[in-house]
């Protein structure tokens, strides 16, 4: 997908059609299209080509974008969850591992980033309530491989804003709870890890009708992507007036919230409460 948004906004700036791009390629202007959209996978030589129509012709800059869709082809490890992992939000996954800057709000549940095994198999039994226990269980331990991601050499920062409700709600029950906040106190002394909490002292919070995570990229090589996902699918934001909209929200929502340094007080004033 970042490949294909990278092409496509080089041919637009170029002026040029999808039909011109499509006999670039010895294609059509469908084939452009998927490729743009993420749907099909890269020949080396059709994006070489592109990238030479479309005027990148510095060897400095076309090895990034070609770096990538060699990268783009291979297996994710994510992809041995196939069975268990809907085809809308597998894209995520990647680019969930490629993203150096992760940023997050939730007002029903702690982030799956974030969660305890415990209490991320509550919310999956829960959602998946004609799973069988061996599907929960992979959808647990994805869930659970996905937060390694936090602690590698050189880990994505990540920027998480959560209801206060969501620390509230009986996931799991009282135990399970408070084990997962117990996890957040530990967490958030990753100096990669923002964790901050919406308290309910504050009234109308900046309107984000459900859960938002923009994914930045390193070195701005990419396009951010604003990450909606839904009940039944997702939506991939990557347009220029789509993504300045969800940054200047949460960026509200980091302003509106309590500070990072008084994280700490409120876990421990609602771990005493539960």
């Amino acid at each position: 997908m970042l490949v294909g948004a990278q092409l496509r906004r080089l041919r637009e700036a170029g002026h040029i059609t999808r039909e011109e791009a499509g006999e670039a390629i010895r294609g059509s202007h469908s084939k452009i299209s998927r490729l743009e959209l993420g749907r099909t996978g890269f020949k080396q030589r059709d994006v070489a080509d592109l990238l030479t129509l479309y005027g990148v012709v510095d060897d400095d800059e076309r090895a990034p974008l070609l770096a990538l869709a060699a990268e783009a082809n291979r297996p994710g490890w994510w992809q041995a969850y196939g069975d268990v992992v809907p085809a809308w939000s597998d894209a995520y996954l990647g680019l969930e591992q490629a993203a150096s800057l992760i940023r997050a709000y939730d007002v029903q549940s702690v982030p799956e980033l974030l969660q305890t095994e415990d209490y991320a198999r509550a919310l999956i039994r829960s959602a998946c309530a004609d799973a069988s226990t061996s599907e929960i269980e992979r959808r647990v331990a994805l869930r659970m491989e996905r937060r390694r991601l936090l602690w590698r050499p050189e880990p994505p920062t990540l920027w998480a804003v959560v209801d206060e409700a969501a620390l509230r709600r009986p996931v799991g029950g009282p135990e399970v709870l408070r084990a997962q906040l117990r996890h957040l106190m530990e967490i958030v002394e990753l100096g990669h890890v923002t964790f901050q909490v919406m308290p309910f002292s504050v009234g109308a919070a900046a309107a984000v009708t459900g859960p938002a995570t923009i994914l930045r990229f390193p070195e701005g090589q990419l396009p951010d992507v604003v990450y909606l996902e839904q009940l039944t699918g997702a939506l991939y934001l990557d347009k220029a007036a789509d993504v300045e909209r969800y940054w200047h929200i949460l960026n509200r929502l980091g302003i509106e919230a309590e500070q990072p340094a008084g994280t700490a007080a409120i876990l421990h004033r609602v771990l005493r409460e539960v």
